[in-house]
């Protein structure tokens, strides 16, 4: 277990390629990878729209610009399986932003919500941010990595129209 770059694993960075991306492997068969490249998009895509409460019927086509655009995009998989998948959206300097965490139904409770998300606020480059996100009913996963409710007399949002 413990984080690797994908660099270190394939025998070097290279300077004209990709940014390195991190692979950690977190016991039980599963492994956190933050290369997007690797992401099921189909996945995601299904379990956005059909079982979270918070997108439903999100288009494939929004799915895959969005694992595409955001600064960051983190993934457990167990085997090829994507089982978990979280995405940041950051200015790499003030603020960033955690949103569409998943856990795939069969593999909640181990732990892998709390890896995805500690491997997308507790490493450079965005570690040391403001760090915002909504939820109604995972508190409890987010508290365990530092968030804690937000001052309502000064935080504000401007819904979509």
């Amino acid at each position: 277990m413990g984080r690797k770059k994908r660099g270190d694993i394939l025998g070097g960075p290279d300077p004209s390629g990709p940014p390195i991306v991190v692979m950690r492997d977190i016991g039980d068969g599963i492994e956190i990878d933050d290369d997007r490249g690797r992401v099921d998009v189909d996945e995601v895509h299904r379990f956005l729209s059909e079982e979270a409460y918070w997108v439903p019927g999100r288009s494939r086509d929004t799915i895959e610009r969005l694992v595409r655009e955001s600064t960051r995009v983190v993934a457990a998989y167990d085997g090829d399986r994507l089982v978990g998948f979280a995405r940041v959206v950051s200015d790499r300097t003030n603020f960033a932003w955690l949103g569409d965490v998943l856990v795939v139904e069969g593999h909640r409770g181990r732990g892998i919500g709390t890896e995805l998300v500690r491997e997308a606020v507790e490493y450079e480059p965005e570690r040391d941010l403001a760090w915002y996100l909504s939820t109604r009913d995972a508190r409890g996963l987010y508290e365990k990595v530092g968030f804690q409710p937000a001052d309502p007399d000064r935080v504000m949002t401007r819904p979509r129209a």
